[in-house]
């Protein structure tokens, strides 16, 4: 892409960038990695490219991945058939193998080896490393009967989070990548949201930005037009008139409890565009919507 650009447009976006790096130097950034760029091969080489750049330009980034395709295409192997209530999916104990099989196997060695291909030090992790997760059983409240409480399985909520491991890796230049399993009082395995994980990090790390990558352009209205700074408040009013649904809710939801925690801004960007990372970053124009702390 660049390529096209003559020296002196390539000086000029390396100008723009420059602002912008350093007001961010030595800050955390977390980024949820999902949809398209995880699994469209150009995408997938850009988001390892433009972790390693945030990395060495003096950023701290901290990936947390999802990986519900993969996860789709072995249960379909195995003969089984996702389920989802309100967004999350429903785990049984043969499901929860699956799923630790692919997020802390699979997939996170190929978002490890991807990096350090490009010239990162990335590290794999899951909650079970030090115990850095600790989750206890979700019970989902029925958003079409409150007070009625659904059993989703082996799906986790966050009890606590451990930054000292991060820390440690961050300090070492190595950059961690974290699969949403979490680890229970009796060492019982939990399937956590990523978009949850990436939340609740981003609050404990109180990171500079929590940036989700999704399959759409960001945050939508009614009309279907791509809102690009909204207030917690507006997201709650979208929520209750139904704009928002389905898959955004869990993302939403953290979102905006990461950004009333602390974080100071939010980024739902589309994961489908190349280098979007590095975009809603690094320059002017940003690619998806940004939620405000305040």
């Amino acid at each position: 892409m660049t390529s096209k650009l003559s020296p002196v447009d390539k000086a000029g976006v390396l100008a723009e960038a420059l602002p912008y790096i350093k007001r961010f130097h030595g800050k955390t950034i977390v980024v949820k990695y999902g949809g398209n760029a995880m699994t469209d091969e150009h995408l997938k080489q850009c988001f390892a490219r433009d972790v390693v750049l945030l990395k060495l330009v003096g950023m701290n980034p901290v990936v947390v991945h999802g990986g519900g395709p993969q996860i789709e295409n072995l249960l379909a192997r195995v003969g089984k058939k996702g389920e989802f209530v309100q967004g999350m999916r429903v785990t049984d104990a043969e499901t929860m193998e699956v799923v630790e099989m692919v997020l802390g196997g699979q997939v996170n060695k190929e978002i490890v080896n991807l990096i350090n291909q490009h010239g990162g030090k990335a590290v794999g992790l899951t909650g079970k490393d030090g115990n850095f997760i600790r989750a206890r059983k979700l019970l989902m409240e029925n958003k079409d009967n409150p007070g009625d409480l659904i059993d989703i399985g082996q799906v986790g909520d966050i009890v606590s989070i451990d930054p000292s491991l991060i820390a440690l890796l961050d300090t070492g230049a190595f950059i961690p990548v974290i699969a949403p399993i979490g680890v229970g009082s009796e060492g019982e395995t939990y399937n956590i949201n990523a978009d949850v994980v990436a939340g609740k990090i981003a609050e404990v790390l109180k990171a500079e930005k929590l940036v989700l990558l999704t399959n759409t352009p960001g945050v939508l209205d009614q009309g279907g037009n791509l809102l690009t700074g909204i207030t917690p408040k507006q997201v709650d009013d979208m929520v209750a008139d139904g704009t928002l649904s389905g898959g955004m809710l869990p993302k939403i939801s953290s979102a905006l409890d990461a950004a009333r925690s602390g974080v100071r801004s939010v980024h739902i960007i589309d994961g489908r565009v190349e280098h979007a990372l590095l975009l809603e970053i690094l320059t002017d124009e940003g690619v998806g919507t940004l939620i405000k702390s305040k």
